[in-house]
């Protein structure tokens, strides 16, 4: 079995039947909630080490009145949902109705190489289950949390993938208590931090130090909300999808959601629509993948920088400029570029300083006129912060294929907690792996690499993007691994673009870590929870 079924009472499946769209698969439609109850859930979902469903009977049952939902039934809407939509919708058309309907769906023991598949998509929201508040070594159903594919259990390399997989999570779990105590013996308590928060602020760093032991195969709890719309473009690409298991979850995906939204997923699976769409797709795909190959898949891999700007615009301030000028002016941006290139520098700065105005926190953005100019990076970075960096969805995003062939990166943390022998082990037991699994699975193969090692990704993305991206992931409670690659690109905006006006602009951004990333954050939590008292 792949997935590992929940088990409820019957008195608890009477009250998650009239809520959820199943109560025995790993994903499932949230229906019949207030909007900010099924948000409230998929923010505590990030956090917890339950299901979602789990997560709703413990946390949320108590506080909500459900006794008028008591002869409603979830599971069983898919005929009049149908009857619903066709009446009503189907004559306005599929793609413009299809943006007006949205769903909240719990997808669950999804692979980490899945979750980057379901959260490619920028039209749509998610929450995935943290690697820094969450041990990874908790089992489910009895063993360790990692995708078990099918196929390649099946095959004659299955039982070696079982015990190199294993052995890769006793590693770090035993990595993880010793980076813990270690934490805990060097950095002290603050005086006025109470027991809870200083645990919990270890332990994350601890979790953020050895997260690289794990597996590509580890599985993770997402929710998504998106339109019907954004929903039908996901499962288009994931039934094209090379890896098997974004195909096989896609049709899962698109069971539960044909009970809420069914008129809107119509084209999915017919064959002369969303089959042709989805064959077009993986077409490109593999046509493409197979003419680089042929072109340079002999050549030499140069080494190359942490962070590299690739590319941007020379002229870029002035047609920003240009740019916060034309909504204000009568003048064609032509006549705009022609007058701001005469401008005293004295002018310039006052025109930027006027449209940056008094950003009091980094929430305070400016406006769309910093859409007007584009950088380009090219990163090479380890696997677990560019899982973090891939969710921001206002850029242009592609990676290659996750492999142990770009080294890893060993945290200093790791070596002086002593523990580095741990790390390494890991490290040759996920290359050897990933060689054992390539010849005959080429997809699953990814699997078996560690989240310390290295894969290469291009992000494009414009100064407004710029602005809001570095400010968030320099924030002292980011991941040092991220940390480290946002705060190259604000040094490369500044000084190998030139752009220092926009990288001034930049003011809320952190260039010193502390001793404890999440210690403010755990302090204004508990604050929070006093008040709430």
């Amino acid at each position: 079995m792949t997935y590992v079924a929940e088990e409820f009472t019957p008195s608890e499946a009477d009250i998650l039947r009239r809520y959820f769209t199943n109560l025995d698969q790993p994903v499932f439609a949230l229906v019949n909630l207030p909007e900010v109850v099924k948000g409230a859930l998929f923010a505590r979902y990030s956090r917890s080490p339950k299901s979602l469903r789990r997560l709703f009977l413990d946390e949320f049952v108590g506080d909500l009145d459900i006794s008028g939902d008591a002869s409603v039934d979830a599971t069983m809407g898919l005929a009049r949902a149908e009857e619903l939509y066709e009446r009503v919708f189907v004559e306005y058309g599929d793609d413009s109705v299809a943006q007006l309907g949205g769903v909240h769906l719990a997808c669950e023991q999804a692979s980490n190489l899945l979750t980057k598949v379901l959260e490619r998509g920028r039209l749509m929201s998610y929450l995935e289950q943290s690697t820094r508040y969450i041990a990874y070594d908790a089992r489910l159903g009895g063993r360790y949390r990692y995708y078990r594919d099918p196929h390649l259990l099946a095959s004659r390399v299955g039982t070696r993938y079982i015990s190199e997989m294993d052995r890769m999570f006793e590693a770090y779990s035993t990595a993880l208590e010793s980076v813990t105590e270690h934490v805990r013996r060097v950095v002290p308590q603050g005086v006025g931090d109470s027991d809870f928060v200083y645990r919990q602020a270890t332990r994350a760093k601890a979790l953020d130090a050895v997260r690289g032991m794990l597996p590509a195969a580890s599985t993770s709890n997402l929710g998504i909300y998106g339109s019907g719309q954004a929903f039908e473009a996901l499962l288009l690409r994931m039934r094209a999808h090379a890896l098997p298991e974004a195909r096989e979850y896609a049709d899962q995906m698109l069971v539960e959601l044909r009970k809420v939204i069914p008129s809107f997923l119509r084209r999915v699976d017919v064959p002369e629509r969303g089959g042709a769409w989805s064959a077009y797709l993986s077409d490109i795909n593999s046509q493409t993948e197979e003419l680089v190959d042929s072109l340079f898949g002999s050549e030499p891999v140069d080494s190359a920088l942490e962070v590299e700007l690739v590319d941007f615009d020379p002229r870029g301030e002035e047609k920003l400029l240009a740019s916060i000028c034309y909504p204000h002016s009568s003048m064609s941006e032509r006549q705009l570029q022609e007058r701001v290139s005469s401008l005293s520098d004295e002018q310039r700065s006052a025109l930027l300083t006027a449209a940056i105005g008094d950003r009091q926190n980094r929430r305070h953005k400016p406006g769309r006129s910093f859409e007007r100019l584009d950088y380009r990076f090219d990163v090479l970075s380890d696997y677990g912060g560019f899982r973090d960096l891939q969710r921001h969805r206002l850029m242009t995003i592609d990676w290659q294929r996750l492999t142990p062939n770009n080294g890893f990166v060993r945290p200093e943390l790791v070596e002086e907690a002593g523990v580095r022998h741990l790390f390494d082990e890991s490290m040759e037991r996920s290359a050897a792996l990933y060689d054992l699994l390539k010849p005959d699975f080429a997809q699953q193969a990814s699997y078996a690499v560690a989240m310390a090692y290295r894969i290469r990704y291009s992000m494009q993305f414009n100064a407004r993007e710029a602005i809001h991206l570095i400010e968030l992931r320099s924030s002292p409670q980011g991941h040092p691994s991220y940390r480290r690659v946002v705060l190259e690109m604000h040094r490369l905006i500044a000084e190998e673009a030139g752009h220092r006006a926009i990288a001034n602009s930049m003011t809320h951004l952190t260039t010193e870590a502390p001793d404890l990333e999440r210690l403010d954050s755990e302090r204004r939590a508990e604050a929070r929870r006093v008040l709430e008292r």
